[in-house]
């Protein structure tokens, strides 16, 4: 992979990391909080939310479920 795909991917994980932590604070919620509504370790949660993890399509909608929203409400403005 080209270096700029890279840069592009390592963006868009943060972009939707960023977008969770958002959502997340906008609900009050604690990083610990939302981990357990969605059966996911806070260090977990933490990492997804600094784009450190690819994360993977069940633990997206484990996510917006524990979060109130359409999995795809996680991928806007990316």
């Amino acid at each position: 992979m080209a270096d700029g795909g890279r840069e592009d991917t390592e963006a868009r994980r943060v972009a939707f990391g960023n977008r969770v932590r958002a959502l997340r604070e906008s609900r009050n919620l604690s990083q610990e909080s939302l981990a357990e509504m969605a059966e996911l370790h806070r260090t977990y949660v933490s990492s997804v939310e600094r784009g450190q993890r690819n994360i993977g399509l069940d633990n997206i909608f484990s996510l917006a479920d524990a979060l109130g929203v359409p999995a795809a409400e996680l991928f806007r403005d990316l």
